[in-house]
């Protein structure tokens, strides 16, 4: 199995303003004259990691992350009270990405992308195929409508005790709502305290397959109170707007991929985001290739998906090389 490449800090950073009153962090590492490389975390609303600078040969690329929209070390932060995230949809971010490489004289750039980061990397290769030199994506979502409500109902067979809590903690005036708007509505909510509580127990569902796939494997930033709130709110945000995509368009333009190398990393046991939808990726973008992890889930902390990412972005690198 392949391992991590050591730990490394950035050459450089900074702030991306995008002329609308956001201000996007960003940070190289690595080689500075080596192949770009894109990370697109996932959530949304998630932030990069140090982690994620540590599947690419350090050497061999230019590693580019960024912090999306209000998250993270980007500003406003979801997690004030009067950040308004209307300005924070699927193609504003397809925007800023564009944006950043163009500030960071980008010509092409290996893209990696985690969870909601494949429907982002989705969204900007199937918009700017020049610009998308190659896509390695682990977990794979397209957020179609199916998806979230997989994620904001239907798990709930899997889980009916912490589906029970989850509705439970909806107050009386709000339980004619689906679970998404109620929870929407309260981390809108005119009391800070409100949404506080509701990123909480939105998070304690959230947390229910992750912890049967690994009982230590809660991020350790979901200890932070803000850190929740920024992530529950961006999260519900996106969904109850369906991400401000066509349903299933971005499987059905896959055909825009063709001539871009994709490996799609996912596991067996992925309850977070079921195997059918990288399967149908892969069956609808000519030149993928479907890597299936057995005994794994949705994280990307398992060693085996971890391996599986770092042969993809190696495997790349050769190709980057020719």
């Amino acid at each position: 199995m392949s391992s991590l490449y050591p730990k490394i800090e950035p050459y450089d950073t900074g702030f991306l303003e995008t002329g609308d009153g956001n201000r996007i962090y960003w940070e190289c590492c690595g080689n500075p004259v080596g192949q770009a490389a894109l990370v697109l975390h996932g959530g949304p609303g998630s932030g990069c990691s140090a982690a994620a600078r540590r599947y690419f040969d350090p050497s061999a690329y230019r590693i580019v992350l960024f912090d999306q929209r209000n998250c993270g070390r980007s500003l406003p932060s979801a997690a004030e009270f009067d950040t308004d995230l209307a300005a924070n949809t699927t193609w504003h971010l397809v925007d800023d990405i564009e944006r950043l490489r163009l500030h960071l004289d980008v010509e092409t750039w290996v893209i990696f992308a985690n969870s909601w980061g494949s429907t982002l990397a989705l969204a900007y290769a199937e918009s700017h195929p020049d610009r998308a030199r190659a896509l390695a994506i682990a977990g794979v979502t397209t957020t179609r409508h199916a998806e979230i409500d997989w994620l904001c109902r239907s798990m709930a067979r899997f889980f009916p005790e912490e589906w029970r809590r989850l509705r439970e903690a909806i107050p009386p005036n709000l339980r004619h709502l689906d679970t998404l708007s109620a929870f929407y509505q309260l981390l809108n909510a005119p009391d800070q305290e409100v949404r506080m509580k509701a990123a909480r127990d939105w998070h304690d569902w959230e947390s229910a397959p992750i912890l049967l796939a690994d009982p230590d494997g809660l991020p350790h930033r979901w200890r932070d109170p803000d850190y929740l709130l920024v992530r529950a709110r961006i999260v519900t945000h996106y969904f109850h707007n369906g991400a401000w995509l066509e349903d299933g368009v971005l499987l059905r333009n896959a055909g825009r991929l063709s001539g871009i190398p994709g490996i799609l990393v996912q596991g067996r046991f992925d309850l977070e985001a079921p195997l059918t939808t990288a399967w149908e990726l892969a069956e609808a973008w000519p030149g993928s290739r479907l890597v299936v992890v057995e005994n794994a889930a949705h994280s990307t902390s398992n060693m085996a998906i971890s391996s599986a990412i770092i042969a993809a972005t190696d495997e790349f690198r050769e190709i980057s090389q020719k």
